[in-house]
């Protein structure tokens, strides 16, 4: 391999790096947007997104919550009591295999989701506005693609 210096090498990876830095602080902000909303609704993001997945989706097992909602299934029990203690969830076991406990959504869930879930989705939407339609659909594309990329060469790495 030939020898780069530190301004050549910095060269080869300035893109990737920029590309890191924007994605970053798209999330950001675009999170910030999302975690304002829901605050005010006395949740957090993980009590949001398993009550938002439980509503769409149905009752779960709990052991999959977590990689559906991209956390840690140590977590999971302890969202899930918070949200049982503020009625919008609860547990389920299975009819067969007892050893299966599921989580579901209240009635008193559903009713909070009907009600805060189509103003959620118009916060979204106008956080990332600075896309119209056809740049957010691209970027969906690509950002699946780069993630996907990613995912692969994570799970093949040695460390």
């Amino acid at each position: 391999y030939p020898v780069m210096s530190e301004t050549n090498r910095y060269t080869l990876y300035e893109d990737a790096l920029d590309l890191y830095i924007a994605l970053s602080r798209a999330n950001q902000w675009v999170s910030a947007h999302g975690d304002r909303d829901i605050r005010q609704h006395g949740l957090n993001r993980t009590e949001f997104g398993v009550l938002e997945l439980l509503y769409h989706k149905g009752h779960q097992p709990l052991q999959q919550i977590g990689s559906k909602v991209l956390m840690s299934s140590g977590n999971i029990t302890y969202v899930v009591d918070k949200l049982e203690k503020k009625g919008l969830a609860r547990r389920r076991v299975s009819t067969e295999d007892r050893r299966l406990i599921y989580a579901e959504v209240t009635d008193e869930g559903a009713a909070f989701m009907e009600r805060v879930f189509p103003e959620h989705a118009n916060v979204i939407s106008q956080a990332v506005a600075g896309l119209d339609v056809e740049e957010q659909k691209q970027a969906i594309a690509l950002l699946k693609k780069l993630g996907m990329h990613a995912e692969q060469a994570y799970k093949l790495s040695p460390l």
